[in-house]
């Protein structure tokens, strides 16, 4: 799966699935960049990748600011035209329902569902004008089925699935193709957060007794960025070791 002369734009690029999946795509030949709120480890991921021979930048983004995308926007179309989207960026945190506070909804709904809206919103226009595209929306397998402890992140998610099957069907006459990636428990610092007990319950309920990798997830999404998913579009593709299979 090659992306040779691909701009590739991933958020949440600095830790994670964005990591990862931002390396596998600038060893699959993209020009990678990394947009995220943390500048210090988005720079320093680049500079990693750079020194690899891959190419790669960091443009900082903050999903959750208009401003913020708007700056993203003119910066990154002036380096040229955008071939891959990749919304990674998330937020979330194991907390019951009853209590969240509002100022946590607004938070949870705005990085996970309205960021990656406003965001293919501000790049979508070129790839509109050029006939082609990808847009990969990573959500969850939280937003697939319910999970305890995240439910409003499970009804962003949600959305964020909904979002990317109406825009494949308003996108696919202009040949640009919009999938979704739903991670299951996965390696990243907001699972590894959760109370050891959970985490064990977590992993004897995965069939393949184990929780995935970042590099797991970022295969998924280079399949969907490549020229291998050309006729693929509007679909859900869970990757979760088995624990979700409906």
């Amino acid at each position: 799966m090659k992306l040779d002369g691909k701009t590739v734009v991933v958020t949440g690029a600095a830790s994670g699935i964005g990591a990862a999946t931002a390396e596998a795509m600038a060893e699959a030949g993209g020009d990678i960049v990394l947009a995220d709120l943390s500048a210090e480890k988005g720079e320093q991921h680049a500079a990693a990748l750079r020194e690899r021979g891959l190419k790669a930048s960091f443009l900082p983004i903050d999903v959750a600011s208009d401003e913020s995308i708007a700056e993203f926007r003119k910066a990154v179309l002036a380096r040229g035209p955008v071939h891959v989207l990749v919304n990674g960026a998330g937020f979330g945190r194991g907390q019951a329902f009853v209590d969240n506070d509002q100022e946590f909804w607004r938070r949870v709904v705005d990085i996970n569902l309205l960021g990656p809206v406003k965001l293919t919103r501000a790049l979508l226009d070129p790839m509109i004008e050029r006939g082609s595209g990808k847009i990969v929306n990573v959500a969850s397998d939280a937003g697939r089925v319910g999970s305890a402890g995240e439910t409003v992140y499970s009804g962003a998610k949600g959305g964020l699935i909904s979002f990317s099957k109406g825009l494949a069907r308003e996108m696919a006459r202009y040949s640009i193709n919009v999938n979704c990636v739903c991670p299951g428990p996965t390696e990243t610092p907001m699972l590894m957060a959760l109370p050891e007990k959970h985490l064990e319950a977590f992993k004897r309920a995965i069939p393949m007794r184990r929780f995935g990798q970042p590099q797991d997830v970022a295969n998924a999404i280079l399949f969907f960025a490549s020229d291998r998913s050309d006729y693929i579009t509007g679909q859900t593709l869970s990757v979760s070791g088995g624990l979700t299979m409906a």
